[in-house]
């Protein structure tokens, strides 16, 4: 089994603790952030070391601060440092000291411990709000393997996440991306794949031709494409697990890019070149029956499922400059929905139907932004040299995207979705191209 197949594969189970007797409702405690809102001020929050409970060595200590650092890094919550604490947490069953702390304005407390043995981790915690003097909803923990030690961490941060914030985490995925070498004449690509935080970086091709593109299955367990390994552009399909590629909707005197999964993973849409005109077209996976969506003679490319998968979103230049279409999944007359200065590409559908993320050109400058389905309430969320092929977490609250200074190398950055919160992704090197994985299993 090699190190791929282990990172996505890595058993985690969950389980509820045992509550203890003092015992606060969601309705009844206070730890709550309103998402959307037009100002959110960070919730200050505690998060002691983790225990060690028997094993765990520097486990403890690691898991703890990437707990800490997934929380820290949306932007929503603000650590207090270790050197403000009063109480020391000493046991995971000791009593909480509330008091203590309310002293150094701590609004939400995680406690926890960890305990390895024979290549098995568990991690337990609690959620404490601190000044209703009580625990938060219950206790879990986490059953995995050593390797899997990142995504209990991840996990944790999301429960606590979901509990204040009333939605879903996205800590506990993973970026597919392309990483970039070498000088820009002769540039190397190949794909790679990360934590959402940077950390774990595996490489899934190697550098011998030019890839593009990578875009994650619904699932998580496949990984669309677009290789010149033959020479010109076309679109493949890899099993994350095995490595296994096979091309898709190769057909005789075309070029195939731009693809993209639909909600249920049977079928593929991307844009298709023959004799000089690009369309749209969809493909059905199983069968490998071909349709044709668009018929224009404009350039038509970047298709995008909405979440129910009644419909695409693309880019066109039918009207004489780049813009957002909308039309049914089964093709059809299609509706314009970008109506400001400036040129539009690269749509993505949120995951949670709302908004459409792009890329936007104007006045010598790039921007990703966002609107809602109609085309209305355009926010610009970025601005640079260039920004631009925006991908949505698993939540549908931040996008990741590849951004480049004048005469640097191009980089990943995340912004929440209400603009706030711009920060950089660390990778080895140069990176572009991210596609957001859904949760983890």
């Amino acid at each position: 089994m090699n190190r791929l197949r282990q990172i996505f594969t890595a058993f985690v189970a969950v389980a509820a603790l045992a509550a203890p007797a003092m015992m606060a409702t969601p309705a009844e405690a206070r730890l709550s952030i309103t998402l959307g809102s037009p100002v959110v001020e960070p919730m200050p929050f505690a998060l002691p070391t983790f225990v060690d409970e028997g094993g765990a060595g520097d486990l403890a200590a690691q898991i703890s601060q990437v707990v800490a650092s997934d929380l820290a890094g949306t932007g929503l919550f603000e650590q207090i440092p270790t050197t403000a604490y009063i109480q020391h947490i000493t046991s995971f069953g000791a009593p909480v000291s509330y008091p203590d702390w309310q002293a150094i304005n701590a609004q939400a407390l995680v406690t926890g411990a960890v305990q390895a043995s024979g290549g098995q981790v568990v991690v337990k915690f609690r959620l404490h709000d601190v000044f209703a003097n009580a625990e938060f909803g219950d206790g879990l923990q986490f059953v995995g393997t050593t390797d899997s030690w990142r995504r209990m961490a991840h996990k944790v941060a999301d429960a606590v996440y979901s509990r204040i914030t009333g939605e879903t985490g996205y800590f506990d995925s993973r970026v597919v991306f392309v990483s970039e070498s070498g000088p820009k004449n002769q540039r190397q690509k190949r794909l790679a794949v990360m934590d959402y935080d940077g950390a774990n970086t595996s490489y899934l091709t190697d550098s011998s031709s030019i890839v593009l593109a990578p875009r994650f299955s619904p699932t998580g367990d496949r990984i669309l494409f677009t290789s010149y390994s033959s020479g010109f552009p076309q679109i493949y399909l890899m099993d994350v697990g095995s490595l296994a590629i096979r091309g898709l909707g190769e057909q005789p005197g075309t070029m195939t890019f731009a693809p993209r999964f639909s909600p249920d993973g049977r079928t593929v849409v991307f844009s298709l070149e023959r004799g000089g005109n690009t369309d749209i077209y969809s493909l059905d996976t199983g069968s490998g029956q071909l349709s044709q969506l668009t018929n224009s003679p404009a350039i038509e490319t970047a298709p995008s499922f909405s979440p129910d998968g009644s419909q695409i979103v693309f880019e066109s230049d039918r009207s004489g400059t780049q813009q957002i279409y909308v039309m049914p999944a089964r093709g059809g007359e299609p509706t314009r929905i970008s109506g400001g200065a400036g040129r539009y590409g690269t749509p993505v559908w949120s995951p949670r139907g709302d908004y459409i993320a792009f890329t936007k050109q104007n006045q010598g400058r790039f921007h990703i932004g966002v609107m809602l389905k109609d085309g209305t309430e355009e926010k610009l969320l970025t601005a640079s040299y260039l920004d631009e092929g925006p991908t949505w977490s698993p939540n549908g609250r931040v996008i990741m995207f590849t951004r480049q200074d004048a005469g640097g190398e191009p980089a990943l950055y995340s912004v929440d979705v209400s603009g706030r919160n711009l920060r950089k992704v660390p990778t080895s090197g140069a990176a572009s191209d991210p596609a957001w994985s859904p949760l983890l299993p």
